[in-house]
């Protein structure tokens, strides 16, 4: 999968240090993935939740941070959305960020 945009990632994990290797990891991860369906999501990440319009939230680093995601599956593309602790993404609409 292509995704857009890994400056956002390195940006959060600039500011909360923390998070780094947790969404090191999950980029790599995403990177390999040939995703085609949010089933295939969910098989793969069973605590992701899967939302309208091709959205995905993911729990990171044992739910400490979340990472909202839109999936264009049929161009292998993910669009990050939001990443952030699970505090600030309960103040966010998922389904609109």
């Amino acid at each position: 999968m292509r995704i857009i945009a890994k400056k956002t990632l390195q940006a959060y994990w600039e500011r909360e240090p923390r998070a780094k290797a947790a969404l090191e990891a999950w980029h790599a991860e995403v990177h390999h993935a040939a995703w085609t369906s949010p089933a295939e999501v969910k098989a793969r990440y069973g605590s992701a939740s899967i939302l309208a319009d091709n959205r995905v939230v993911f729990n990171i680093s044992g739910n400490t941070y979340r990472l909202v995601v839109k999936i264009n599956y049929q161009l292998g593309i993910v669009y990050i959305r939001f990443v952030g602790t699970h505090s600030e993404y309960d103040k966010i609409d998922a389904e609109t960020v």
